[in-house]
């Protein structure tokens, strides 16, 4: 049963592996899990994963889980992720702002990948949503202060 075991894990994770780009110690941490996992299933016993996988996902750098093309969760190791904020709250009950507390990130870090932040910003500026959003500042200022003027001055009528 074993040499089953091994050459689904070996599937799965080729599978994975044509997809994300992983390094050699996030191959193997991938591995080991999908094996567990596949051997707690065959067995229909549920374990705990073993604690040097959960302490290897944390060992990877935080500078280095924001890559190029995607980033990778420092909680449980995934990667491929072009944003984290999303898969933060539904797998782990996490906030953005608590994440970066935990690894410490500055509170202005993206939690994106890079190549995605990039194309986002280049979509704002080819869209000029920069003197949108100033122009929409300045029109909202000028509608705050004259219903502030009307205020006064409707105040200043009835006394």
């Amino acid at each position: 049963m074993s040499s089953i075991l091994v050459e689904l894990t070996a599937n799965i994770v080729s599978s994975h592996a044509s997809t994300v780009e992983m390094s050699s110690d996030e191959l193997l941490i991938e591995i080991q899990r999908i094996y567990n996992t596949l051997k707690n299933l065959d067995s229909d016993v549920i374990t705990e994963e073993e604690p040097a996988i959960k302490e290897s996902a944390t060992k990877l750098n935080p500078k280095k889980s924001i890559l190029k093309d995607q980033i990778i969760c420092l909680e449980c190791g995934k990667g491929g992720f072009k944003t984290l904020s999303r898969h933060l709250k539904q797998a782990h009950g996490m906030k953005a702002g608590e994440y970066r507390k935990k690894y410490g990130f500055k509170a202005n870090t993206p939690l994106a990948a890079k190549n995605y932040s990039e194309a986002r910003r280049q979509t704002a500026i080819n869209n000029n949503l920069g003197d949108k959003m100033t122009e929409g500042r300045i029109k909202h200022q000028t509608e705050m202060a004259a219903k502030k003027l009307e205020s006064k001055t409707n105040g200043a009528k009835k006394a």
